[in-house]
């Protein structure tokens, strides 16, 4: 299975700009800009490398916690996953935080964490990211 995706950059890097495409068409000419990753705390001016990887890591985690839970008989009502991916300019991409806040009617805490911690490491994101560090606040709701 191939997924892919297509970015178009115009300009130089500090003030050029540049648009991103899916293959599903859920991303269409979505903006991103120097501005956007380096300057732009709030996000508003358009999307970056970074909080897309975010996106990609909260939504697999979620779907490879949401399969162990079912294996384990405890199917999720609401699993809410949010990822930080932390960027050091100079340096790179260093880490991405993990949490949850889960809703697993049937799951005592320690097995709830132990699933959690288990989806981390399976998790096909997870294991991309292998070069920097991931970690995982898990908890129930």
């Amino acid at each position: 299975m191939d997924r892919h995706a297509t970015a178009v950059w115009k300009g130089a890097l500090k003030d050029g700009s540049g648009t991103l495409n899916s293959q599903s068409g859920a991303i269409a000419k979505l903006p991103y800009s120097f501005k956007g990753r380096f300057e732009d705390e709030s996000g508003k001016s358009g999307t970056n490398p970074e909080e897309l990887i975010a996106a990609a890591h909260a939504g697999c985690y979620a779907m490879q916690l949401s399969h162990f839970l079912a294996e384990n008989g405890t199917p999720a009502e609401n699993l809410d996953a949010k990822a930080v991916v932390t960027l050091v300019p100079g340096t790179g991409i260093t880490g991405s935080a993990l949490t949850l806040v889960g809703t697993v009617p049937g799951i005592d805490e320690a097995k709830f964490k132990e699933l959690a911690e288990k989806a981390k490491a399976e998790c096909p994101v997870s294991k991309a990211l292998g070069a920097i560090n991931v970690s995982l606040n898990a908890r129930l709701g």
